[in-house]
């Protein structure tokens, strides 16, 4: 779970606002607990103390670490996140924290897709690619090059038919929260 960003178009404390009856990080949480994994690590960064501090509370078998370099973008995220990762891990779904309403219907079609050899797997929605997306363990020296705040689209984007895409039931794999005004969107 990436949670490391400022939230700067929110005007900061992005992940702890309040969202349904909890807060925004907590909506997140609940579809990456949901997801075919052995453990869930949270990757913070920018507000690190409350980030955790929510998570442990959300359920303290969550895994926390710290993106040091987190103020360089996703990039850094990413790199912390995966070198986090047990050496015999044989993939890793890359949720957002910032993302309310994932869908836990695609996250298993996701992981059968890896496990038929997909390099990697994503979700789309009315033909357009959303998140959270499934990385499989041939990409990691990449993921742990990455730099600046563009995440893994270019790994995905040079992957072509590598890339499974699986059919999403609707359009929470697009929606993710940038500023206050999309929170009342994402309550329901």
């Amino acid at each position: 779970m990436l949670a490391a960003g400022a939230g700067v178009r929110f005007g900061g404390g992005k992940l702890t606002a309040p969202h349904g009856e909890g807060v925004l990080l907590e909506s997140a949480l609940r579809a990456a607990l949901a997801a075919p994994v052995r453990a869930v690590t949270v990757v913070t960064g920018a507000d690190a103390e409350a980030v955790a501090a929510v998570a442990r509370a959300f359920d303290p078998r969550l895994r926390i670490r710290h993106a040091p370099e987190h103020a360089e973008g996703m990039g850094a995220s990413l790199r912390a996140g995966v070198a986090a990762l047990p050496p015999d891990t044989d993939g890793v779904f890359v949720f957002l924290g910032d993302m309310p309403r994932v869908p836990t219907a695609v996250l298993r079609p996701m992981a059968e897709a890896l496990a038929r050899g997909a390099a990697a797997a994503a979700p789309v929605f009315e033909g357009r690619r959303g998140n959270p997306v499934l990385l499989g363990r041939a990409l990691f020296p990449q993921l742990l090059d990455l730099k600046g705040d563009t995440g893994a689209r270019a790994v995905l984007q040079a992957l072509g038919d590598e890339l499974a895409l699986v059919e999403a039931p609707d359009d929470g794999v697009l929606f993710d929260v940038d500023r206050p005004a999309d929170l009342p969107t994402a309550r329901g």
